[in-house]
């Protein structure tokens, strides 16, 4: 297992990485809108919170020379199903066909109190 790092997206808020690399398997950890320089949480929206969290999500595959395409499941955390409609449409414009597959929760409690988090596992030599 190889841990994967990437300047471009937000450092690991506890003991974790930003993701895992096993065999030819990417695990990424659940992304939230951390601002890589800044560090400051961007939550101020829903669209532009899942945007954030979808452009993190792609910078670190984008450290392994991959893209959003290789992601072959996703993970969407919410902290109220009422930004389901807004967070499929920002994380549609990041795929093409065949779609990952994924499921979506509504959760009590998201870390930092933010609204969206997605976590990946993609496929990428």
């Amino acid at each position: 297992m190889k841990e994967i790092f990437s300047k471009n997206a937000p450092n690991p808020i506890g003991p974790y990485s930003q993701a895992v690399k096993h065999g030819n398997m990417i695990f990424i950890s659940g992304q939230i809108a951390i601002d890589s320089i800044t560090k400051e949480i961007k939550n101020d929206n829903i669209i532009n919170e899942t945007t954030l969290v979808m452009e993190n999500i792609k910078s670190i595959l984008k450290e392994l020379r991959c893209d959003m395409n290789t992601i072959v499941k996703c993970s969407i955390f919410l902290s109220d199903m009422k930004y389901f409609k807004d967070v499929n449409e920002i994380y549609g414009k990041y795929f093409t066909k065949p779609f990952p597959a994924r499921e979506t929760i509504a959760v009590k409690n998201l870390p930092r109190d933010v609204n969206v988090e997605i976590s990946a596992i993609a496929i990428c030599n």
